[in-house]
């Protein structure tokens, strides 16, 4: 199944949740001099057109991105990631939306190394434009089996994003598998799963799930933007996972999150949740 297109949705709440969550992990890993690596299992096409395409159907980003871009009240950690949002929208105008590889792009050093994987092919596609003559290593590929080959990375520090569309309800699982096996393989790793919140059993027991597998830490984060729909569709939020977690993750989500739900959320049932397994 490769129907899924993230263009629909870029810029939405859910993304907002996701890329501040990653900025901050990627802040983390680069404080030490050492050098990481940053591995996307499902990259998507690593920048979004908002004014014209996809997201002009349903133009989620209204409800995400888009409430943020003039406020002037922000906490720091959020008004960080805005500005790098207004960094490719040098001319004021919210018109573009970077994905997660971009995201990452804009933080990375010197002699720190991306890797990316996408099987959509017009996503892959896309994806070797924006990043063409950027030494960034690009599969069209299943990421959840390709990305163990490169754990261990080299410098033994790496942040992995796991971040499938879900369309295939066997993703809930492979996401659970592919963790275990990175685990084994990589354990010191930073991971970051992202996944939708739907009525359906598989995502609310996903979360449940990741807290059994064998790490001594890890975050849990949700936000939800509304109440679940009446007719049971419908995502109403989103929710991070991370195993292995920086120490100071926790207070950054305390201080973002109610300002999130209080700008983000649609109706009265916005809320969200946050906790954590520390070692």
């Amino acid at each position: 199944m490769l129907s899924y297109r993230h263009a629909f949705h870029a810029g939405n709440h859910a993304d907002v949740l996701k890329h501040f969550i990653e900025m901050q992990l990627l802040r983390y890993l680069a404080q030490k001099d050492k050098p990481f690596w940053y591995i996307d299992t499902h990259a998507g096409a690593g920048c979004y057109k908002l004014d014209s395409g996809y997201a002009t159907q349903n133009a989620e980003y209204e409800s995400g991105i888009a409430r943020l871009w003039e406020r002037e009240d922000m906490p720091a950690p959020l008004a960080d990631y805005v500005a790098l949002v207004k960094s490719i929208n040098p001319d004021g105008q919210l018109r573009l939306y970077p994905g997660s590889p971009l995201v990452a792009q804009a933080l990375l050093r010197e002699g720190d190394k991306m890797r990316l994987f996408e099987l959509h092919p017009s996503d892959s596609e896309l994806l070797r434009e924006n990043f063409a003559g950027q030494g960034v290593l690009m599969q069209t590929a299943d990421g959840f089996g390709a990305f163990k080959a490169l754990l261990p990375p080299p410098p033994r520090r790496a942040l992995v994003l796991i971040d499938p569309p879900y369309e295939d309800k066997q993703d809930y699982q492979r996401v659970v598998s592919a963790l275990g096996e990175g685990l084994k393989r990589f354990p010191g790793g930073v991971y970051a799963v992202w996944y939708p919140q739907l009525q359906r059993n598989d995502a609310r027991q996903l979360p449940e799930q990741l807290k059994r597998l064998p790490v001594k830490s890890w975050l849990h984060v949700s936000l939800s933007v509304q109440a679940p729909g009446e007719d049971g569709f419908g995502m109403h939020g989103s929710g991070m996972f991370v195993l292995n977690p920086p120490w100071n993750l926790h207070a950054a989500m305390q201080q973002v999150m109610p300002y999130l739900v209080k700008h983000l959320g649609q109706d009265k049932d916005a809320s969200f949740t946050l906790e954590q397994q520390a070692a």
